[in-house]
Order: C-alpha cells, then sequence, then structure tokens
C-alpha cells in the first residue's frame, strides 16, 4: 500500500513538472500501435537494455509480456537478469541509494510514464518520444547533458550510443519584456551514432509504444470486449424494438 501511494504522489509530481518544463514547446506526435507485437517486442528489448539499469517497472511482471507475444523461454532466455525470476516484477539494478547520490533524486518508476506525462502539448507518449529524442551535450550540466522538452533535467542520456551525440544550436531573441532568450534553431551532430537518424526515431517509437501499452497491458483486451458489449447492446436493442412493434401492433 505504502509503495502504491508513493508511486501515486510520484505520478502526480511527474505531471507538475512536466506542466512546468514544456515552455510551449511543440511536441511531436508519437506512432503509437500498441496492437503491432513487433514494435512492442522491440521496445521491451530497449527498455530492458537502456532504461530497467536506473528505472524500475515495479507494477509490471516479466511474464506479463506473453501478451505482446512472447514465450516464457523467450523472456528467460532475452529479457531476464540472471537473479530475476519470470514471476518477478521489473526491478531497476541500480541501487537506490546510489541513484540518488549521483542524479540527485531516485529515478521514476516507469509503469504508468506514459499517462502520467500527459499536458497540455500531447499524450505521454508524445512527450515521451519528443524527450528521448531531444537530448544534446551541454557541459554546463553535471551529466553532460541536457533536454529540450526538459531543460535542466538530471538524467542523462541513456540511448546516446545509438543516436550519437548532438550539439543544440540557439539564436538569440529579444522578448517583449526586454529579456533576452534562446530560440532553437537545429542540431549540429558531433559524433555519429549506431543508428541513422531514421532508425533512432523508429526505435524510440517502439519504445514509446511499449511504454504505453505497459501503463495498461489490457487495453487491447478492453477495446475487444468493449466492442464486442457494443454490438451485443445493438443487437439486443434492434430485437427489442421488433419485439416491442410485434407487442402492440393488435393494440387499439
Amino acid at each position: 500500500m505504502k509503495k502504491l501511494i508513493l508511486t501515486l504522489i510520484t505520478a502526480l509530481g511527474l505531471v507538475a513538472g512536466v506542466q512546468a518544463s514544456e515552455g510551449g514547446m511543440h511536441w511531436d506526435k508519437a506512432p503509437v500501435n500498441v496492437t503491432d507485437q513487433a514494435s512492442l517486442q522491440n521496445g521491451a528489448k530497449l527498455f530492458v537494455n537502456y532504461c530497467l539499469g536506473c528505472h524500475s517497472a515495479a507494477f509490471m511482471r516479466y511474464n506479463r509480456l506473453t501478451d505482446i507475444g512472447l514465450t516464457e523461454q523467450q523472456i528467460k532466455d532475452n529479457l531476464l537478469f540472471t537473479t530475476d525470476k519470470i514471476g518477478e516484477t521489473m526491478v531497476a539494478a541500480i541501487n537506490p541509494k546510489q541513484a540518488k547520490d549521483w542524479f540527485g533524486a531516485n529515478p521514476p518508476d516507469l509503469t504508468v510514464i506514459a499517462r502520467s506525462r500527459a499536458g497540455s502539448g500531447g499524450s505521454g507518449a508524445d512527450y515521451l518520444y519528443t524527450f528521448l529524442r531531444t537530448f544534446y551535450r551541454d557541459g554546463t550540466k553535471a551529466t553532460g547533458w541536457n533536454n529540450l522538452a526538459f531543460p535542466s533535467v538530471g538524467m542523462p542520456h541513456a540511448l546516446w550510443q545509438l543516436q550519437g551525440e548532438r550539439r543544440a544550436l540557439f539564436d538569440e531573441k529579444k522578448a517583449a519584456d526586454g529579456q533576452i532568450e534562446q530560440v532553437f534553431k537545429g542540431w549540429e551532430q558531433i559524433s555519429d551514432g549506431t543508428m541513422s537518424a531514421q532508425e533512432y526515431d523508429h526505435a524510440v517509437g517502439d519504445l514509446v509504444n511499449y511504454l504505453q501499452w505497459m501503463g495498461e497491458p489490457v487495453q487491447n483486451t478492453r477495446i475487444r470486449i468493449g466492442v464486442g458489449v457494443l454490438i451485443f447492446l445493438a443487437l439486443f436493442t434492434f430485437i427489442a424494438w421488433k419485439l416491442n412493434a410485434a407487442y402492440w401492433k393488435d393494440v387499439k
């Protein structure tokens, strides 16, 4: 119960943080399709390899990944750490105390991150898709990284080896109140990653797709049942209307 309460408090704090950090920046539309099992499987692989080292998914069990087409043996062979069991939850490998010392705060749980991050700029998936694609090198920050969607974020760029290193280019602009503000104008690639820009965007789309699915693994089942219920109600309404007409047709 304590863990659930803390998670809810954290989620509320994240929403407030996002609203404060949007800064009017446009969020790109995330290519979310939670029925695409190939995308979800690739996203799960990326999540385990690049996110789970620091971020837990404390309300998601490994064996739930069978819902996206993986067998338990595939999960054991490719996604489990040596000491983990198939029925256990996805717990981060990092020590929470060390994480707080390194980053200033314990990295948040990501089970419902795609749902809690929604804001005026779009859905939580849109925010995450934009966030993971707008890291840039910044020597003034402790981690050496900054982010356009979340300025001064304490998180380093976990996917930098895939995307490579970039520098953000800014122009100075005088605001209405006379203050000088920086306006983003483009990117300068410092070093190449193992993926092209298109491949990286696709990989991030798969990761965000998985995060969206993880926030509600039963959503496909819920939609399927909902459609069935609506069809049943439509048929029942038609039958009831015909019965009513037949019953009253001889009543004067």
